[in-house]
């Protein structure tokens, strides 16, 4: 090894910064279960979670660790899954039809609302743009009219004309949808961050016009609904100054103080309640100096909240009131941390009862920085007038975009229909010199002073803008501009109980796959064995360590695929200890037999993990949830396995090898294993093409008759898992059902046990009404609470549209075909010769095939489901980039036995069964451990992911069998071809030549 220092450099580097993102998670985790237990009613046992909340929020800027806040520390992270912490995950679908329908408001022509009908009907089978499918079904239905007569208005005169073509009235239609989408994500960000859920993950569905929101822990799935499928709501209000609220917070302090004697459990020496209350009333009149209103309206109070013995009731007021409130110059500002406790105290009845009863308290969008604190956040506070009655709302907005004023300095462009404008105008009238809120879901997003009544519907909104700033407030005024509502397409609720169970399922099966893979790797190989298990477990911590740097989420399937990634890094291994064993038996001494033993495996490790990466980022493309954090895990982890199997495994040979020690690669029991093999694989090649086609065709016609379990994901419906306290008669549970779902189809299959169920069926599949999803899921709730005296509860449901289950299935088709035609691209620029991709493609191809096959045949044989979903298509990705790793070792072999073979007589087939027989140690070792893994998950990790991975041990078997009888028998088919058509061309080249020579004569 060259370079032995800077890779040892390089190693403690990366040692040491997974030790510290670990911690950190560690860490975060540690302030989440101080805030628990902080928050549990010792009583009780049950846990409030504004008070937890408020914990939280307490130290959200605090520094805790190594300077480092909260709020950063749970941003990077090794976060939980849904799947193991229970909790709502939603995808959301911004209607393009509601937008369309808008756009076209102003038209009368009943031919427009069958057109976006007949467009919705389309778009449940059909993957083409809605928009297109508009237009495609209003020229069927009136091919003379032009879109233009039916959407160009004084809204969008600018933009469009009466004479504007089709093509681009449609690219002004996708636009306004695109535009309506990105508002909508916007707001649905902003009501995340503001629900008060540790780690919640929210991404954009690429190519659609869809929302993933995933809401870790929370327990109110009807509260979730709400808030992500309401529509936006902006409001123009008028603002109460700090010289007219002031006297309110006079009684507000009184309050305050009283909550805080009555906190501290003491009365203050002379005063009882009923006198501090008397005394506050009065203090509400008092226009002396010490008056807090006095102070609030002079800018400022002036209250020392250090002297806590203070002899003045006024003061002990004053400093009560700071606790909690800065004051500002058009209300007050309370720290982030406070938050939580300002809206307890503001919601009491006797402290609303102190303000105008017109009044609303909002906060600021956006915290700023404590001026006198820099590890604080502030957030204004503003008191508004006629909150939800708003004089102006924002439909009357018509467009509004990012401008510069006449300093230069970025600032906003509003245009408000003749309504907008005409109440415009009286509203900036009425508050010439003060501040008008501009309120989107209860939040101020800018409250700009109005410098003179403004008429005509156009206003300039100037500030301190910055230019992103500038283009959010032009985005929140055009929320209101169209009804674009988000309908929620699907969601999933895991309850906390089956994540807790699933988290300690995913634990022991890690543990378990990972010391009986090093307890296996130790009995193979001896004393080399214990130099594989370091590396092993250093790939382990590096694995967690980068996914932590990433602020990753660890799903089940994620462990799976990080118990996997362990059996990639043994692969790499046994590549190249084979490899030292065969430069050992040629009689090298030990260190040059390690140096070459690594030279010549590097080819074969890198072209196995390419295609396991080929099929990784496929899966990580199209991917959504489980399936995301599995291809996230396994990706990270092929590049720390080779790390470490290629860096750290060659420094503990040459620590050896420095002291002048062997190491043994073989144990009394394996030492004869595969030595000298002679297999003969080629020759009965057609025997294993007919057995190969014989259990293919069985599978066809099972699909045929049988057909597959196809998953929710792929059908559309709804899913409940139901856990009972006796075991259960399905049949039983059905009829309970049918009268919830009003005779419609219902499944009902025993799921991890007799004593739970997975319930499946199309009830209401199209409604994405939020009141009828509660009504349903409380039926359901009520049917199953006792059938027959046996008790139950829900544990978990999800739902699936139409739409996204149609868009699931065309999205796992091209993901499996993409993955094929990418492998085989690699294959033959690898490789050179045809004959390999076709080997690699029908291997590939024959392995999805008898997989489909067995699951269909299976099914309902087997103790579990197998579905095929979105899990199974995961699994069938990673099945075939595993099939290739193994197909490319051989093929890496059998080229480089061509190449050292071309001058020795030997026909292709004995040459390749030279190759098969010298790589199939490593095809045993590698299989046989991967199979361990998969056991080892296949008992003991959780039902959720049985029927993924039983398609993946079913998968490892028929992938080793499809490289050893199939992939490569058909090179030999190949090539033997190529080589007679070589053969051909070159008997009849001299023929040619002596043809010419004979002219030339």
């Amino acid at each position: 090894m060259n370079n032995r220092g800077g890779i040892i450099a390089l190693l403690v580097a990366f040692l040491g910064l997974s030790a510290y993102f670990l911690l950190r998670t560690w860490k975060a985790n540690d302030i989440r279960n101080d805030a628990i237990a902080f928050a549990t009613d010792a009583k009780t046992g049950k846990v409030d979670l504004e008070k937890k909340q408020r914990y939280l929020d307490s130290l959200w800027k605090q520094p805790v660790f190594l300077g480092t806040t909260t709020e950063n520390l749970t941003r990077q992270e090794l976060g939980l899954g849904l799947d193991l912490q229970g909790g709502m995950s939603v995808i959301l679908e911004v209607s393009p039809a509601e937008i369309v329908r808008s756009l076209a408001g102003g038209s009368r022509d009943p031919k427009v609302a069958t057109a976006i009908a007949n467009a919705q009907k389309r778009a449940l089978t059909n993957n083409t743009n809605f928009v297109d499918l508009f237009a495609d079904e209003f020229k069927k239905l009136d091919s003379d009219t032009k879109l233009a007569r039916v959407f160009s208005n004084s809204s969008n005169r600018g933009t469009l004309s009466l004479e504007s073509s089709d093509s681009q009235v449609i690219n002004y239609i996708k636009k306004e949808v695109d535009g309506a989408f990105d508002r909508a994500f916007r707001i649905i960000q902003t009501r995340v961050d503001k629900f008060g859920v540790a780690n919640p993950n929210l991404q954009r569905l690429s190519g659609t016009n869809r929302i993933q929101v995933e809401l870790p822990g929370v327990d109110n799935p009807d509260r979730v609904r709400k808030l992500l499928s309401g529509a936006a709501k902006l409001e123009f209000c008028e603002v109460y100054t700090m010289q007219e609220i002031a006297p309110s917070f006079d009684g507000l302090a009184g309050i305050l103080l009283q909550m805080d004697i009555d906190a501290k459990g003491k009365a203050t020496t002379g005063t009882t309640k009923k006198d501090t209350t008397a005394t506050a009333t009065a203090a509400s009149t008092d226009t002396s100096k010490n008056s807090l209103s006095a102070q609030l309206a002079g800018g400022g109070a002036k209250g020392d909240s250090t002297k806590k013995d203070s002899a003045s009731l006024a003061q002990r007021q004053n400093n009560a009131f700071s606790n909690l409130f800065i004051p500002t110059g058009y209300g007050v500002a309370v720290r982030t941390k406070d938050i939580g406790k300002v809206r307890e105290v503001m919601d009491r009845s006797d402290v609303r009862a102190l303000f105008p009863a017109n009044s609303s308290y909002v906060f600021d969008i956006k915290p700023r920085p404590n001026g006198t604190n820099v590890n604080e956040e502030i957030v204004d506070m503003y008191f508004v007038k006629d909150l939800g009655k708003a004089p102006i709302e924002g439909d009357v907005v018509t467009n509004a975009n990012q401008d510069y004023d006449e300093r230069g300095k970025p600032a906003v462009e509003m245009q408000m229909n003749a309504e907008g404008a005409r109440k415009w105008k009286a509203l900036t009238g009425a508050n010439i010199g003060r501040p008008i809120a501009i309120i989107l879901d209860n939040y101020v997003y800018s409250a700009p002073n109005v410098n003179s009544e403004i008429s005509g519907g156009r206003s300039s909104i100037s500030g301190n803008f910055s230019i992103e700033e500038a283009q959010d407030l032009a985005n929140v005024l055009k929320a209101g501009k169209l009804p674009a509502p988000t309908n929620i397409i699907s969601e999933d609720i895991v309850g906390a109980t089956v994540g807790s169970e699933a988290a300690q399922a995913g634990i022991i099966s890690s543990l378990i796959g990972l010391l009986v893979v090093l307890g296996f790797v130790l009995i193979y190989y001896n004393k080399a064995g214990v130099i594989a298990n370091v590396a092993l477990i250093v790939n382990l911590f590096l694995l967690l360590g980068v996914m932590a740097s990433f602020g990753a989420t660890l799903t089940l399937p994620g462990i799976a695929g990080m118990v996997l990634s362990v059996g990639v890094s043994v692969d790499a291994n046994v590549l190249i200890y084979e490899r030292i064993k065969e430069e050992l038996a040629l009689g090298k001494t030990f260190k040059d037999a390690v140096r070459d033993g690594f030279k010549n495996a590097m080819s074969s490790i890198i072209d196995s993990n390419v295609t396991t990466l080929i099929t990784g980022i496929v899966l990580f493309a199209f991917g959504t949830g489980l399936i995301l954090g599995f291809a996230t895990t396994l990706l990270i982890g092929i590049f720390t396995s080779l790390f470490s199997a290629i860096f750290v495994s060659r420094l503990l040979f040459e620590y050896y090898i420095g002291k002048g020690k062997t190491i043994s690669f073989t144990t009394r029991w394996s030492e004869k294993l595969f030595k000298d093999s002679q297999f003969d694989f080629v020759s009965k090649r057609k025997l294993y093409y007919t057995i190969s086609s014989a259990i293919i065709i069985a599978g066809v016609i099972s699909i045929a008759v049988k057909g597959f379990g196809l998953g929710v994901d792929f059908l559309g419906g709804r899913t409940y898992i139901a856990k009972f306290e006796k075991t259960v008669n399905t049949e039983e549970i059905e009829s309970a059902l049918k009268p919830t779902f009003e005779g419609q189809a219902i499944e009902v299959k025993t799921f991890g046990g007799f004593d739970q169920v997975k319930i499946t069926t199309p009830y209401q599949i199209e409604n994405t009404d939020t009141e009828v999803e509660k009504d349903i899921q409380t039926k359901v709730t009520q049917a199953l609470a006792n059938v027959n005296g046996n008790k139950g509860k829900l544990v978990s449901s999800s739902k699936v549209g139409p739409t996204i289950a149609n868009d699931a299935i065309w999205g796992a088709v091209k993901a499996v075909l993409l993955s094929i035609i990418l492998v085989f691209a690699y294959i033959y620029i690898r490789f050179r010769k045809l004959a390999f991709g076709y080997g690699a493609l029908v291997a590939l191809s024959h392995d999805v095939l008898i997989i489909l096959g067995v699951f269909s045949i299976l099914r309902g044989f087997l103790p579990f489901s197998l579905d095929v979903d979105q899990a199974f298509v995961g699994a069938v990705l990673t099945i075939m980039g595993y099939s290739m790793n193994d197909t490319v070792v051989v093929f890496d072999r059998v080229r480089e036995y061509l190449s050292e073979k071309r001058d020795v007589k030997e026909d292709i087939p004995t040459v390749i069964n030279n190759a098969l027989n010298s790589t199939l140690s490593r095809t045993a070792v590698t299989g046989f451990s991967t199979l361990l893994i998969l056991l080892v998950l296949l008992i003991f990790g959780g039902e959720s992911i049985r029927g993924f991975v039983f398609a993946m041990f079913i998968g490892v078997i028929v992938g080793t069998y499809s490289s050893l009888f199939v992939a490569t028998p058909i090179v030999v088919d190949g090539m033997q071809r190529d080589m007679k058509k070589d053969a051909e061309k070159l008997a009849a080249t001299p023929a040619v030549v002596e043809t010419k020579k004979s002219k030339k004569a």
